[in-house]
């Protein structure tokens, strides 16, 4: 990597996520879910995502005072270098509830608007996904070893690819969603819903899936993703001619990405 500017922003987004991810993991009460339909756990999700949140900005601010931010929690202010971080410290929030392991940090840094850094931390797997752009996507821990090179898969015939999506929280948007996945299904291998949007765009990085769409991403939720998707090889975007977004998201093996695409706008899946 040539530009000291992407390495000093990769290593503190990756210190980053790792300090947010070891106090995620290490600061959730056992018993949490076990009360998962009531308000108190849910309140203690808020409390450790908004800690997350504060960790990680106050972290880069201290390496990097004239940086803006953008957070789900609420942290925005637009700096003065050029380069705004964009964060999300807790995708993946039911699983998180409910003891589920798919759930993680996600930190990208843009540059005059550009993502050129992204950064996602999976603690209970034990990996750490990340790419600067123009350099290639890696991944640490798990199965990985160190900085091992991650790859989209070679592309399948679209019914044999294996997609990922997610489901929205209101209810008509769910129920559309449904339908979508439900004309999909015949028409794939098979359709996983794994709760965290970053972990799903890594996993198409990693060859782990074929593909992923989703409607109603926000940027922190697919900023690093997106990058990590890319430069490990496969196709971003959304719907055509668009850029990955609110109305759809969708990464996959290049030769999957161009008939998914064409089936989800036949399917209406960015609207309801």
């Amino acid at each position: 990597m040539t530009d000291p500017v992407l390495s000093e922003l990769l290593d503190l987004a990756l210190e980053a996520a790792r300090r947010a991810g070891a106090l995620l993991r290490d600061g959730r009460p056992a018993d949490l879910g076990v009360a998962a339909t009531k308000s108190s756990p849910i309140d203690v999700v808020t409390e450790m995502d908004i800690a997350a949140e504060k960790l990680i900005t106050g972290f880069l601010a201290e390496h990097r005072p004239q940086d803006g931010f953008l957070g789900e929690e609420g942290s925005s202010s637009p700096g003065s270098s050029g380069v705004r971080w964009v964060i999300d410290p807790l995708d993946g929030t039911v699983n998180y509830l409910y003891g589920l392991p798919t759930w993680a940090v996600s930190i990208a840094a843009e540059r005059d608007g550009e993502r050129i850094v992204g950064v996602v931390e999976a603690p209970m797997r034990g990996e750490t996904y990340f790419a600067a752009l123009g350099s290639g996507a890696y991944a640490n821990g798990g199965t990985y070893g160190e900085g091992a090179a991650l790859r989209s898969r070679p592309a399948p015939p679209l019914d044999q690819a294996l997609v990922s999506t997610g489901f929205n929280y209101v209810t008509d948007v769910r129920a559309h969603q449904a339908d979508v996945a439900r004309q999909l299904i015949p028409k794939l291998r098979d359709i996983r819903r794994g709760g965290s949007a970053a972990i799903d765009l890594c996993d198409v990085a990693a060859g782990r899936l074929d593909g992923y769409y989703e409607r109603g991403l926000h940027p922190w939720d697919l900023a690093a993703g997106d990058l990590i998707a890319r430069e490990a090889g496969a196709r971003t975007g959304g719907r055509p001619g668009l850029p990955a977004g609110g109305e759809l998201t969708l990464a996959a093996t290049p030769g999957v990405f161009e008939p998914l695409q064409a089936l989800l706008e036949e399917l209406g899946a960015w609207h309801d």
